[in-house]
C-alpha cells in the first residue's frame, strides 16, 4: 500500500490509538490535524494547553465535551479507521465514532491494531489523497494500544 493514498491523518489526540496516529504522521512527514476538546484535554493532559503544546495542528472545539471532538473528526474525514487490541465497542468514545461514521455514510472499519496486513488491505481501498480519521480506545481502556498502533501504522504508511 502506498502511503500516497493517505494524505492527511486526523485524530482527537486522546491517549492510545489517537496519539499514536498523530505521532506516526509527524515522524513520516504526513499532514495531520483534527479536533480536540476545548483546552486540549486528554486523560493524561487535563490542563490547558494540553495536547496543543505537542500537537499544534489540532484545533479546539468550542466545547470541552469529548463527544463533539469525536463527531467532528469523523465528519471531517473521508474514512475512519478504528484500531484496538480488545473489543472496540467496549469504549464509549470508540462506539460513538463508529455510530457517527455509519450515520454520516462515511467509510469505516474496526480492525485489530496488531494486524498490519489487514490495515494495509483496507487502506488500499481508499482513493488517493484521503483524509483518514484514526480512532480507538484510550490507553487506559486498552493497555498497549499506543505501541501496537504506532508499529502498525508506521509499517503500513511508511512504505511507498
Amino acid at each position: 500500500m502506498s502511503r500516497s493514498s493517505v494524505a492527511r491523518i486526523v485524530s482527537g489526540g486522546q491517549t492510545g490509538a489517537d496519539r499514536a496516529a498523530l505521532d506516526v504522521a509527524i515522524v513520516l512527514g504526513l499532514d495531520y490535524g483534527g479536533w480536540c476538546p476545548r483546552g486540549g484535554t486528554a486523560e493524561d493532559l487535563l490542563d490547558p494547553p494540553g495536547l496543543l503544546a505537542a500537537y499544534p495542528m489540532l484545533r479546539e472545539t468550542p466545547d470541552s465535551d469529548s463527544r463533539v471532538r469525536t463527531r467532528w473528526n469523523v465528519r471531517d474525514s473521508d474514512a475512519t479507521l478504528v484500531l484496538s487490541l480488545s473489543d472496540p465497542v467496549l469504549s464509549p468514545g470508540t462506539e460513538l465514532a463508529l455510530r457517527t461514521a455509519t450515520r454520516l455514510g462515511r467509510l469505516h472499519i474496526a480492525l485489530p491494531a496488531d494486524q498490519p496486513n489487514l490495515v494495509a488491505r483496507w487502506l488500499g481501498e481508499l482513493g488517493p489523497g484521503a483524509t483518514l480519521n484514526v480512532a480507538g480506545p484510550r490507553e487506559s481502556e486498552d493497555p498497549g494500544l499506543y505501541e501496537a498502533v504506532l508499529t502498525t501504522l508506521t509499517a503500513v504508511l511508511g512504505t511507498g
